[in-house]
């Protein structure tokens, strides 16, 4: 009985300590992640300005008000389409880039350690600096580099505003994500191409199957689990992206995307009930793939 007792009294004191240790993360993520999540659910609810901004909490009650005029709005139309372009390719440009490098990088070549660290910079250099470097080179006068030197070796005639077109503006922030984000994807592929058993690739390669065969019928069902996972991680990720296209065009010339049009709802038009609202709308795509990105987990 005194042993049990004993047994019982270092349990109790063991859970207590536990949940002591445990208490300032889950103190940080009530205020950092629940509160605020519940307090956007909130603010959406009701209308709130800069006329009441300082009285929240006695803002008028609207209900579903901010959420109709956000989806009715063509703004929203706008933004959810260039969003859902924006997001596929973007995507699909980081995959199929990642997927390049990593049977690059599969390959034993000299110098293949230095090509390792190249691929590597764009995603560990801080962004605000390859965002400058992007636009000073994407530069529309012709002084730009791109524009510079297309013009001297005849393509342009004249320079091109690349990030203050419409259209032109919306490839550059592909091109830019594609190019920033690959080595994410080259990691987790690279990963997966190395654990591959090369008697595989021997055997194949006794049976007469050529390198593209090889390809086809060994290397792409083998990294099929890992592109498809690369692919969904970086979907939600490009999606719910701001900064990126921020600091290149701030939202205009047709890159307007739904992070975008939630800032500037809240901060130049001071709506904070509709882009609580629309950020809420975000929240339920992301949630959309969120689910399928578990089932496919799952699954697999």
């Amino acid at each position: 009985m005194a042993h049990g007792a004993r047994v019982r009294t270092l349990e109790r004191r063991e859970a207590r300590l536990a949940y002591l240790m445990v208490a300032p993360t889950f103190a940080i993520v009530i205020g950092l992640v629940v509160f605020p999540a519940f307090f956007n659910v909130w603010i959406s609810l009701h209308r709130i300005g800069l006329d009441n901004l300082n009285d929240v909490f006695r803002a008028p009650f609207v209900g579903l008000r901010n959420y109709v005029r956000a989806a009715t709005d063509y703004a929203f139309l706008d933004a959810l389409t260039t969003s859902v372009l924006y997001t596929i390719l973007a995507t699909a440009a980081t995959t199929l880039g990642g997927l390049g490098a990593g049977l690059l990088l599969n390959t034993a070549f000299r110098g293949r350690g230095i090509f390792r660290t190249l691929f590597l910079i764009p995603y560990v250099a801080p962004l605000i600096s390859v965002a400058y470097i992007w636009r000073w080179l994407l530069d529309p006068t012709v002084r730009g580099v791109v524009n510079w030197t297309l013009m001297r070796i005849g393509v342009l005639d004249h320079p091109v505003s690349w990030l203050g077109t419409r259209g032109v503006a919306l490839l550059a922030i592909i091109l830019f994500e594609g190019w920033r984000y690959f080595p994410f994807a080259m990691l987790m592929i690279l990963a997966r191409l190395q654990a591959i058993d090369a008697t595989m690739y021997e055997a194949a390669s006794v049976d007469g199957a050529s390198r593209l065969r090889r390809f086809w019928s060994i290397t792409l069902p083998e990294v099929s689990l890992v592109l498809g996972t690369v692919f969904l991680i970086r979907l939600m990720w490009t999606f719910n992206k701001f900064d990126d296209i921020f600091l290149l065009t701030g939202g205009g010339f047709g890159t307007r995307v739904l992070p975008i049009l939630t800032y500037e709802f809240s901060f130049r038009l001071f709506d904070f009930g509709r882009g609580a609202a629309t950020a809420m709308v975000l929240v339920l795509i992301l949630s959309g793939f969120m689910l399928v990105y578990i089932r496919k987990v799952m699954r697999w």
